[in-house]
């Protein structure tokens, strides 16, 4: 199921159930009720519990913003370091340098055709892409330099293969949820606090009101539904892109 139709039904179902309740809520309103004698200490403890509330999910979002964020990095420096093998490698012989490029190449292949839906499924790297990687790191250590140019070529080249595995592994730890499950809970106990609290206002029928209602319940299931798309930060619709890969490796996408 796509992701913007669970966004929709979220928000139509929430909508829906706060209507729902205003409407029954006001038929069982007796007649003689004023509105006007809510308590004053009811609309500010109301109106302290939303801003609350919504500082939390201010943080949650910018949490699972900079998840997101650093994944998308991890991502790039893993494209960065592969990209400076293949151009460092120049220097070697013709046999070695086309050997370490098409190994580049391969792995590169591999984690942007079969090894990125893998992350989104399994939430985890592939044993195959591991073995891949592990092909480059072997072909580069153990080449034995026989001049000075590639003496020198040779340091730069170890470094840069073990940036790109440090990047590989932090793409890694990035692809499952990084919000824990009792952040969850009290998200969405949080919000249904938060809804239920409009009644307590004494809300009428009036369009207006209803309006303000529906809006509100829905407003707060796409702030609910962008923090769990953003939670895992390869595997849903706003995700961290294979692009950094593409953009240096354009033969790939070819």
């Amino acid at each position: 199921m796509s992701e913007w139709l669970v966004l929709s039904i979220a928000m139509a179902a929430a909508c829906a159930v706060v209507l729902t309740i205003v409407v029954i809520n006001n038929r069982r309103v007796r007649e003689d009720d004023d509105p006007s004698e809510t308590p004053d200490v009811m609309d500010y403890m109301t109106m302290m519990i939303g801003v609350i509330y919504a500082i939390v999910l201010g943080l949650a979002i910018a949490g699972v913003w900079e998840g997101r964020s650093a994944a998308q990095e991890s991502v790039r420096q893993e494209a960065q370091a592969l990209h400076e093998v293949q151009q460092r490698v120049q220097v070697y012989p013709a046999e070695v340098r086309d050997r370490i490029r098409a190994d580049v190449d391969a792995y590169v292949s591999f984690v942007v055709r079969s090894e990125w839906p893998h992350m989104s499924e399994h939430e985890a790297l592939s044993a195959k892409g591991t073995e891949l990687f592990d092909r480059i790191r072997t072909d580069v250590s153990q080449y034995a330099p026989r001049t000075d140019l590639e003496g020198q070529a040779y340091q730069p080249l170890v470094d840069q293969v073990a940036a790109a595995d440090d990047a590989r592994g932090a793409r890694g730890q990035n692809a499952g949820a990084t919000m824990p499950g009792v952040v969850w809970f009290g998200l969405i106990i949080g919000a249904v606090v938060t809804v239920g609290l409009i009644f307590v206002l004494q809300i009428r029928r009036t369009f207006r009101e209803l309006l303000l209602a529906g809006l509100f319940s829905v407003l707060i299931s796409f702030l609910l539904f962008l923090i769990w798309d953003f939670d895992a930060p390869y595997g849903r619709g706003i995700s961290a892109t294979a692009a950094p890969f593409l953009d240096l490796f354009p033969q790939i996408g070819s």
